[in-house]
């Protein structure tokens, strides 16, 4: 090794690089680490009449593990989740295989049609919803015109269907864009030499096509997931009274109850339940989509 190379190896970095890194490392601290470390000291405190008690303690664990309805809320949460984050990937990949290998020069214009509903309002486009499913809705209207239904049904809003199908439509573009990437970057020419080889179409998708995709599919799955883990809004709109989520959990002890450390406790958990996604995501190569 010459002396001019072992001089470049020890060299010190750039002042300009850690100049340029500090911005975000403040950033991140400020707004994510504290935030963070706050929830994990609030969780492990207790309230007692109405005063916060800054001792170390797992009652607020052992109340949400040992209550029922509280190991009902999170089953339903986390099924939710998982039930919305599978539809959207049966919509996401015929429509993601379309835009990312056959739209051609119209996938700039299917591109911006998929991301045009993040441009309006998250309260819009459940109200939205709230407009068709409900019960002088446009879905009961319709129905009735074609005489399928002789008056209007109060069916379609305020269940678990109508929260499930809002979830569905409100998060479809964070599962369509990861997927799409994914097919654009297939290689044609494996496709080719498995037609070649009079492989059937089942068994490309199967061996060839669907592995190449997985990071997408996983990119898009832990978005959408996440998403709906955390979601307190669609739940109180279209949801029924009795098909609370762990957001409603959490907003509601953390307003009218009034019990913080009980709320960082439920907090926790839904990070650690999406933080195990993410691992399996990470392990994956998922994040290599996003």
């Amino acid at each position: 090794m010459s002396v001019t190379e072992l001089a470049q190896r020890r060299a010190p970095a750039p002042v300009g690089l850690y100049a340029t890194l500090l911005p975000p490392l403040l950033w991140m601290t400020l707004l994510y680490f504290v935030p963070l470390a706050l929830l994990m000291s609030y969780s492990v405190w207790r309230l007692e009449a109405f005063d916060i008690v800054k001792e170390f303690s797992l009652t607020n664990f052992k109340t949400i593990f040992t209550n029922s309805a509280y190991r009902t809320v999170i089953g339903r949460t986390v099924l939710t989740a998982l039930g919305v984050t599978l539809i959207d990937i049966l919509i996401a990949v015929p429509l993601g295989y379309f835009i990312g290998r056959y739209s051609g020069r119209y996938r700039s214009l299917l591109t911006l049609l998929v991301i045009l509903p993040l441009w309006s309002s998250y309260l819009v486009r459940v109200f939205a919803w709230k407009i068709i499913l409900g019960y002088n809705g446009v879905l009961n209207n319709a129905l009735i015109l074609l005489g399928i239904l002789s008056e209007p049904s109060q069916i379609f809003l305020y269940n678990q269907f109508s929260t499930t199908l809002t979830f569905v439509h409100i998060w479809l573009p964070f599962m369509i864009l990861p997927v799409s990437t994914a097919f654009e970057r297939l290689p044609h020419n494996l496709l080719e030499a498995s037609a070649d080889l009079n492989a059937y179409p089942w068994t490309t998708f199967r061996r060839i096509v669907l592995p190449l995709v997985t990071p997408g599919i996983l990119a898009g799955s832990i978005s959408v997931f996440s998403l709906t883990m955390g979601d307190f809004i669609t739940p109180s709109l279209v949801g029924s009274p009795n098909g609370i989520m762990l957001g409603n959990v959490i907003s509601s002890q953390f307003g009218v109850s009034y019990n913080w450390p009980l709320g960082a406790a439920f907090a926790l958990i839904v990070m650690l339940i999406v933080f195990s996604g993410l691992a399996l995501v990470v392990q994956r190569g998922g994040l290599d989509s996003l």
